[in-house]
């Protein structure tokens, strides 16, 4: 794995930390949080994301910026970035509509 693979591989599983945190912090129960059935969905839809994105940024990149040459990084960056940011859009949508990605766990 080339040191630039490895840097976006990083910040891809640092922006799903950003967005599992993120969301996390809204719901605040006693005895605790469990991931429900929209939160699933909700983190299948930001690792799905990722995934295009490893793929789609460099050939986006170069076509938009033929002059940076072969460096993927910071257009695979850009898009993780955008990803965390339209999960905030997804989350604060979700929250309007009553949806919620963490609810309260039974108790044992």
């Amino acid at each position: 794995m080339r040191a630039q693979d490895l840097t976006s591989a990083i910040t891809a599983l640092f922006i799903i930390g950003m967005v599992w945190f993120r969301t996390r912090m809204h719901y605040l129960h006693r005895g605790g949080l469990k991931l429900q059935r929209a939160g699933r969905l909700y983190f299948a839809g930001v690792l799905v994301l990722l995934a295009v994105g490893w793929f789609a940024a460099p050939p986006l990149g170069r076509s938009m910026w033929p002059g940076a040459g072969g460096d993927s990084t910071i257009t695979r960056v850009l898009w993780f970035l955008a990803t965390y940011y339209v999960f905030i859009l997804i989350h604060r949508a979700l929250k309007s509509r009553r949806i919620e990605v963490f609810g309260a766990s039974e108790p044992p």
